[in-house]
């Protein structure tokens, strides 16, 4: 792990504890917002979806969520009508027995119909992302229907005003219940169910008063509801509709019908609703010259925010929008990883679900681990449902934790220690002890421990690992990179918290004698024996390159190898997907390459990122956009190995951020106008050691809050570190310079928005 040693993990701990109680995820939207001269609604509205034709499916189509209920909007197929879906993330099926793809699924809920009296013949709308809220206009061959919809903040409330002309007041809302069943069933798919698997019982439609109910009893016991009511104003029509879960016992009818009864005009609703989203936003701040890609940035901030909450379940492949899929669970080999990264120099910590689920359901953890290493090991699947539970994983209808040396389950092991990773990467945002000592480190010390039992010593002195599975390459491998680069990452952060450990000793020679990574002429290789010879979307291959920056750019011996390497794997066209794209981004920042991480990009956008920026392999999958508004991230700032490297790959002439979280529980800002870096400034939150490396050329002026100069040390000509009590702040800018330290948007070109404008 490079350049990470015991004081960069234990100074901010401690000083953590010697303060005043940090920002927890749940307290995270008191601390500071950004302000300066940024008018929020006239910013974000540049970054609206729009729609001036009526989108015929959900990649088209507006979308809104709160993390648990989410609705996709689009044309009925078929019909002359508008679909609003009706989903949320807790409604799943509860029949372990079947796995978690069939047995433990996401279950389908159901949709509205908004059936208009007249011929659809135009449609105008916006997604307001300042608000949050869907605004516009259907027209009809007999008059107009005008639409406000959103899915509440706070409350499991999706609201639907409409405003109908004359000739449109007799139109109609209809509910269409969904068949209760794994959504992987469908043949289109080819994933035969497991055995005695059957779909649930219809759902019961019922009326209590004015109240309309779909309620859906589970084999397994327990039940989903969804209840709505309209209630007319005037002219004006407004839908109320409310789903409730509840398993094994049967409570959700009572939960739904008191959310849909208190009720009150949506104009007094909406208030705690924007609310939540406008301090949201105002969070942090991005503004880049490329138009069309911080458009794209700020509708994954609200897609994230529409679709996590720190108490939801962790982000299934989809979100809370569950459409017909192949993948109807969430996954841990990849999609987990991706969805949660942008939270953190986003300043959205409130939004962490991983670090809460590993927490909340760590048992599940152990209890899934093989028999004989369950008293000292964790491990995660590579599919679960919301409780991290897999079920009876048989392939098809899930994917056990494996056994090294094993093929049968296969023997994928190293999926929690790269999403413990992204814990550690909470606890370095915040320095927050409680995520270090309660969390990361009990389950990374069983997660380490379950490769502690399959290490062997070979003949040549070094430790090696029995065959397991690079995820989605297709083969076995001894010496397995994807596992040995997370072994070591997991070795050093455990030797960096805990020195002192019984275990030390073991973790101290795993990093003194693990065989080295296999490489050869094109590169890293899968394995021991098994070269990078194929297309292949995922880079597990390179984790110890990206994310875990063990093997590094600044490595001068390293360069040709890592070069090499993302080379060889983005050439092999046929399998690469939108997510290898976002990868070879990040990587190519790494390697200080702006231009060419743009460039990767641009070709995701160009042909994989669909008009309402969402992404599909067979089904609705959500990582891939997040994931390259982290990629935006790494070319703006990159903070590991105790470094803040401050506009490392910016291709663009004009730049400002503000509130950007860094490891070490700093908050950046800085502006760059014309290709030069103007000024920055940090603050402290923990009094962790600050070190930065900026491109300011020349003298430079270091300054505290109050205009006076700083003490500072150069450790090289472009990299200084501050000391900087919890608390503080320093300013860096030209020596001979004033700047204006207002940040405010930079100048862009208009492009097109997104939607189908």
């Amino acid at each position: 792990m490079a350049d990470l040693n015991r004081r960069t993990i234990l100074s901010g701990a401690l000083a953590g504890l010697a303060g005043a109680t940090l920002a927890s995820p749940a307290q995270a939207l008191s601390m500071p917002t950004a302000q300066g001269g940024i008018d929020w609604p006239r910013f974000l509205a540049g970054s609206d979806l729009i729609w001036r034709r009526v989108p015929q499916t959900w990649y088209e189509g507006p979308f809104l969520g709160n993390g648990f209920l989410g609705s996709g909007i689009y044309a009925e197929p078929g019909r002359n009508a508008i679909r609003f879906n009706v989903q949320h993330t807790q409604v799943q099926d509860h029949r372990p027995e079947f796995g978690s793809l069939f047995g433990l699924a996401r279950l389908p809920i159901g949709y509205f119909t908004l059936e208009p009296v007249g011929t659809i013949t135009a449609l105008d709308w916006r997604l307001d992302l300042w608000n949050a809220e869907l605004r516009g206009t259907l027209t009809t061959s007999k008059g107009s229907l005008s639409l406000r919809a959103v899915v509440h903040s706070v409350r499991s409330l999706l609201i639907v005003e409409v405003t109908p002309s004359e000739g449109e007041r007799a139109f109609n809302w209809v509910f269409h219940p969904a068949k209760a069943v794994s959504s992987r069933t469908d043949p289109v798919f080819g994933r035969e169910p497991p055995a005695g698997y059957t779909a649930n019982p219809p759902a019961q439609l019922h009326t209590s008063g004015d109240v309309k109910l779909s309620v859906q009893p589970l084999h397994a016991g327990g039940e989903h509801v969804t209840a709505w009511r309209e209630v007319t104003r005037g002219s004006v029509r407004t839908l109320y509709t409310s789903v409730a879960w509840s398993h094994p016992t049967k409570t959700a009818v009572a939960q739904a019908q008191r959310a849909v009864r208190a009720v009150v005009p949506l104009s007094s609703f909406v208030r705690d609703h924007q609310a939540w989203w406008h301090t949201f936003y105002q969070r942090s701040f991005l503004s880049i010259s490329d138009s069309r890609l911080q458009s794209f940035y700020w509708i994954q901030l609200y897609k994230v925010a529409s679709a996590a909450r720190r108490d939801a379940p962790v982000m299934a492949t989809c979100g809370p929008w569950l459409e017909s899929t192949p993948w109807p669970a969430t996954w841990w080999n990849l999609n987990v990883q991706l969805e949660y990264w942008l939270i953190h120099g986003s300043n959205h910590l409130e939004l962490d679900a991983v670090t809460y689920a590993l927490d909340k359901f760590r048992q599940n953890l152990r209890d899934q681990v093989a028999a004989p290493y369950r008293a000292d090991s964790y491990g995660i699947p590579r599919t679960t449902d919301m409780t991290l539970l897999n079920g009876a994983g048989t392939g098809t209808s899930g994917y056990a934790v494996g056994i090294p040396g094993k093929a049968s389950p296969t023997p994928e092991v190293g999926n929690l220690t790269w999403a413990l990773h992204n814990v550690w990467l909470s606890y370095r945002h915040t320095m927050d002890p409680r995520i270090l000592n309660d969390v990361l480190f009990p389950l990374l010390r069983g997660a380490i421990n379950y490769y502690l039992h399959f290490l062997t010593r070979g003949s040549d002195g070094k430790l090696h690992l029995p065959f397991t599975f690079s995820p989605e390459y297709g083969e076995n491998a001894p010496d397995c990179t994807y596992d040995l680069s997370l072994i070591r990452w997991g070795c050093a952060t455990l030797l960096a918290t805990a020195p002192d450990d019984a275990l030390a000793g073991r973790w101290r020679d795993v990093l003194a004698t693990l065989t080295p990574y296999p490489v050869d002429a094109n590169g890293y290789m899968i394995g021991a024996g098994v070269p990078f010879a194929k297309s292949h979307r995922h880079y597990s291959h390179l984790l110890q390159v990206y994310p875990l920056y063990e093997i590094t750019w600044e490595q001068p011996e390293n360069r040709a190898l890592i070069e090499k390497s993302l080379n060889h794997w983005i050439s092999f066209e046929g399998a690469l997907q939108g997510y290898s794209f976002t990868g070879a981004a990040s990587i190519s920042a790494q390697m200080l390459r702006g231009d060419k991480a743009a460039f990767y990009l641009g070709e995701l956008l160009r042909r994989f990122v669909q008009p309402n920026t969402m992404y599909k392999e067979s089904g609705p999958v959500i990582e891939t956009p997040l994931s390259a508004a982290q990629s935006v991230h790494d070319m703006l700032c990159q903070s590991w190995g105790d470094v803040i490297r401050v506009f490392p790959a910016v291709p663009w002439p004009d730049v400002a951020i503000q509130n950007f979280r860094t490891q070490g529980a700093f908050l950046l800002s800085a502006s760059r106008t014309s290709g030069q870096t103007r000024w920055l400034r940090v603050l402290s939150e923990a009094g962790a050691r600050c070190v930065i490396r900026h491109d300011i050329a020349g003298a430079i002026a270091v300054r505290n809050a109050q205009g006076r100069d700083l003490p500072y040390r150069h450790i090289s000509p472009d990299t200084i570190e501050i000391a900087l009590p919890r608390g503080s702040e320093a300013v860096i800018h030209p020596a001979a310079d004033r700047p204006d330290f207002t940040i405010s948007p930079v100048p862009t070109t208009p492009s097109a928005p997104w939607g189908l404008p």
